[in-house]
């Protein structure tokens, strides 16, 4: 089992920016990929962003250009750097460890509770 512990959201202004991260309780080698996915109310949760072991990184078109993914090995953390944010990227962000499953898609095996992100206009 691994435990997911996000921190980092909070409310923010238009244009503003966020940093989330994610850490994990320990490193298990069944685990080649960490994700950022998001649910805002009415919609269905969706994957944002992800890096792979290897250091592949996928993101959804809606966030291209304005999020990156990092992870720094050592602290087995993952974090979602978010820069010009709009309102619609309000949601709950869950972090999630998983597997790759295509170049654009990963399998999440593990949650961690949600963080809000709340974006004035």
């Amino acid at each position: 089992q691994v435990q997911l512990v996000e921190s980092g959201g909070g409310l923010v202004q238009a244009g503003g920016s966020l940093r989330l991260s994610c850490a994990a309780s320990r490193s298990l080698d069944s685990i080649n990929a960490r994700g950022w996915y998001r649910q805002a109310p009415g919609k269905q949760r969706e994957l944002v962003a992800a890096i792979t072991s290897g250091g592949s990184t996928i993101f959804a078109d809606s966030v291209k250009g304005r999020f990156t993914i990092s992870r720094d090995n050592a602290k087995n953390t993952v974090y979602l750097q978010m820069n010009s944010l709009k309102p619609e990227d309000t949601a709950v962000y869950y972090c999630a460890a998983g597997v790759v499953r295509t170049a654009q898609s990963m399998r999440p095996d593990y949650w961690g509770q949600g963080t809000q992100v709340t974006v004035s206009s």
